[in-house]
């Protein structure tokens, strides 16, 4: 159902992120997102240049309530931060119980466009995703880990989005909360090391 208390451009985003969701970035026409929003083409390409500049503006949409959910997930989920890192894989694995869940936009995209590397849309994907890795290793900076947050995050991002394509291949959301226990472990131990690291050798006059 349409919702016309929308403005014109976010009812155009929202339709068509819901065939996106549905069927892919590819299979979609412009036809259908212009029906889906009640809307004329000529009314969709004078809020939008073209279909690639709509996949881009969609992703966009998604940045800021993906990294926001992931740091509630964070927050809520119980223990130090290696528990808290886990808490966002075992929320996915929740989340991947759904018939409805279909994985990573972001990466399913890049998969879409895998032969156009500077689409736009492929831009607003990095950027996302290294916000959300640059995010982690601010949280992994300030629980201590200063030396290793960086590589640490890098990591932890590998985790998550091979946990993300092994899922929707397998269909098994066990994959994930694998994830979860591999994440925890990781930034346990890169924690520990970290602080290690700092101390001051003994016996040593200065």
């Amino acid at each position: 159902m349409k919702d016309n208390s929308l403005p014109t451009r976010d009812r155009i985003l929202q339709a068509a992120g819901k065939l996106f969701h549905r069927d892919g970035i590819r299979a979609v026409s412009v036809d259908a997102i212009a029906e889906k929003a009640g809307v004329t083409k000529r009314t969709l390409y004078y809020h939008f240049r073209s279909k690639d500049d709509l996949i881009a503006a969609h992703l966009q949409t998604r940045d800021e309530p993906n990294l926001a959910l992931f740091k509630r997930w964070f927050d809520e989920a119980e223990g130090d931060v290696s528990g808290k890192v886990a808490g966002i894989f075992r929320q996915l694995a929740h989340s991947a119980r759904s018939a409805k869940w279909k994985g990573c936009g972001f990466l399913r995209t890049s998969v879409e466009l895998i032969n156009l590397p500077g689409h736009p849309a492929l831009v607003v994907a990095r950027a996302h995703k290294k916000r959300v890795e640059d995010w982690l290793a601010s949280t992994f900076t300030k629980a201590g880990a200063s030396s290793e947050a960086a590589s640490l995050a890098r990591q932890v991002m590998l985790l998550l989005d091979g946990a993300f394509s092994v899922v929707l291949l397998h269909r098994d959301p066990s994959y994930m909360e694998t994830a979860a226990e591999a994440a925890a472990d990781l930034v346990r131990h890169g924690i520990s090391n970290s602080n290690l690291s700092a101390v001051p050798p003994t016996g040593r006059t200065t």
